[in-house]
Order: C-alpha cells, then sequence, then structure tokens
C-alpha cells in the first residue's frame, strides 16, 4: 500500500471547478468518470473530457491514471449532460437500482484478486482516516458483527404505501431483538445519510427498546472498484469498520445481509445474499427470509468462533451439530 500514491484533479464544467480527490494513480479513466459522475450527476457514458489525452487521443477508460503523466491538480475540461437536462430521463435510468442476478459462481474467481488489491486496500486505508462515524451507542465486548442493507433487505423501497409498516419487511423488529443479544447491529446503505436516518425513523428501528444500533454508514464510505465484466462499481468494504474498531471486529466475527452480492466483493467470506423483498403488498403475508436467518445468526453465534469458516451461500442448511 505505501508505494500507491494519490492522485488529485479538478473538473471545468458548465461554469464550475469540481475537485475529484478520491483516487489513485493506479485507477483508470473510467474510476476517474465514475467520481466526476458523484460530483457533478454527469453519467460516465455522457462525459467528453477533452484534455485527457493518451497517445494523442482521447483517453480511453480502460487507461490508467499513471500512464497520462499529468500534474497533481490537472484541470480537465469536460462536456456533458446531466439526465435532467436530457427529455424523458431523470437522474437515473428507471429500475437502475433494480439488481436482480449478479456475480455469478464463475465470476467469483476474480474475488480474492480484488479483495487483496493494493489500489482497493489503499482506498479503504483512505475511508478509515477520513470517514467520520458518527455513533449512536458505543460497540459492546464480546460481540459479534452484523451489518444491514436496506433496500430490498429491510423494506420494499419500490413499492407504495401510507405506512412504513406495509413496506417493512416482515419480523423486521423480532429478528433484530434477537440478533442484539448476540450482535452490534451496523445499518449500511448505498444512499445519503439523511435518507438512512428517515427511514430507520419510519421503519421504527431508530427508537426501539428492545434493541441499538450502532451507526449508519452511506455512500460515501463505499468505494469505487473497476471489474474487467461489470466496469465501475461501487462497493462496501467491511475493513472500514474493522479498521476503526480493531479491538472489537474483524473477518472472524462479522456478517453483512445485502440482496446485491457486487456489495460484499471486498469481503466475499463474510457476505449473505438475502432475497430480496419486493411487491410487498403481495409478499409481506408470505415472507419469511428474515425469521429463517435469525435461527441461523444465533446458531453461528453459539457455535463457530470463526465465521471464515463458513460458506453463507449454504445457510439454510447449516447443521451446528455436525461441528
Amino acid at each position: 500500500m505505501d508505494d500507491v500514491k494519490d492522485v488529485t484533479f479538478i473538473v471545468k464544467w458548465s461554469g464550475k471547478e469540481f475537485p475529484i480527490s478520491d483516487l489513485v494513480e493506479q485507477d483508470t479513466v473510467a474510476i476517474l468518470k465514475h467520481e466526476i459522475y458523484k460530483k457533478t450527476q454527469v453519467r460516465p457514458e455522457r462525459q467528453k473530457l477533452l484534455n485527457l489525452k493518451y497517445k494523442n487521443k482521447l483517453a480511453a477508460d480502460d487507461v490508467r491514471l499513471n500512464q497520462l503523466d499529468l500534474k497533481p491538480n490537472f484541470k480537465i475540461m469536460m462536456m456533458g449532460s446531466t439526465e435532467q437536462d436530457i427529455e424523458n430521463a431523470c437522474s437515473k435510468p428507471d429500475g437502475s437500482e433494480d439488481v436482480v442476478d449478479d456475480f455469478e459462481d464463475n465470476e467469483e474467481k476474480d474475488m480474492p484478486t480484488i479483495e487483496n488489491s493494493c489500489i482497493y486496500l489503499n482506498k479503504v486505508q483512505k475511508r478509515i482516516k477520513d470517514y467520520v462515524i458518527k455513533e449512536i451507542t458505543p460497540p459492546r465486548k464480546n460481540r459479534h458483527l452484523l451489518v444491514l442493507d436496506i433496500d430490498y433487505t429491510l423494506f420494499d423501497h419500490r413499492s407504495t404505501a401510507e405506512t412504513g409498516a406495509e413496506l417493512m419487511r416482515p419480523y423486521l423488529h423480532e429478528f433484530l431483538t434477537s440478533a442484539y443479544a448476540y450482535y452490534d447491529i451496523v445499518i449500511w446503505s448505498a444512499t445519503g445519510m439523511k435518507w438512512i436516518e428517515e427511514k430507520m425513523k419510519l421503519l421504527g428501528v431508530s427508537a426501539n427498546p428492545d434493541y441499538k444500533i450502532l451507526f449508519y454508514l452511506d455512500s460515501n464510505a463505499m468505494i469505487s472498484i473497476y471489474t474487467t465484466d461489470r466496469g465501475v462499481i461501487d462497493v462496501k468494504p467491511l475493513g472500514v469498520i474493522w479498521g476503526k474498531y480493531p479491538d472489537y471486529y474483524n473477518s472472524k466475527n462479522t456478517i453483512m445481509l445485502d440482496d446485491i452480492r457486487r456489495n460484499f466483493l471486498m469481503n466475499p467470506k463474510s457476505g449473505l445474499r438475502i432475497r430480496p423483498y419486493r411487491q410487498a403488498h403481495l409478499n409481506r403475508d408470505k415472507d419469511s427470509e428474515l425469521l429463517k436467518l435469525k435461527k441461523y445468526l444465533l446458531d453461528i453465534a453459539e457455535n463457530c468462533d470463526d465465521f471464515n469458516t463458513l460458506n453463507h451461500r449454504n445457510w439454510e442448511n447449516y447443521d451446528p451439530g455436525r461441528l
């Protein structure tokens, strides 16, 4: 990680300047564009970086930043329009968040490379250093760590309803109450902090007397990585939490539940892909995912000293009696 150097750029667009600093020199132009999108909302495919040249041509997405030989704070001239400026489109295309089927078994061969990549470990270290966690309750000694997604994991955020209870996944409070006996609980969503706080209030999670939430993490705690099959994606590296709380949590006692497998690409052994909860009005009377996961979490907390030895893909068949 010591050999990885940070790089910074300034993007000039629409009469304004946007500093882009969350990069290292081994990142690609594709990741640069992804970071520009975060600041400007101009999607990567709509960006034209006029003076970003490689071999006298506009730099392609797979060119690494250290190949461009640019000075720090180099000003990039960009042309491009946001989705709001384009007819029949608003912010993100419809369905962009409805990821049903992501990384398959044959793609997981690349996981160790991503997990141990010097580039991405360096980004995790930056998050550990710079991201500010606001604790709601203090961590407890001798507890495991449960990290939970929100959208389609705890509630159906697409369906319409008048109350949070109508969208809440069945058995949510029973699940959290049971887990709290053995786990400190973190909520991590790929959205903004204000949205997270409002949803937790809506679901009655933030003030529940039967359990406590350790803290919330938002999209700013995630990192961007580049994959050959999927391009640039944002992931949730658990190393951020482990680096902030080295005396409490690590890969041996942490499990993350998320409906999108790519979110734990940096920590594949720690992730369990939960079945997404959609169409709440049709499924609220028959969805029992959290009820079954409640038992699994209790079983592994009581019977397993190292979660790295578990295969969470087979969680439904877990038998503590075999250990």
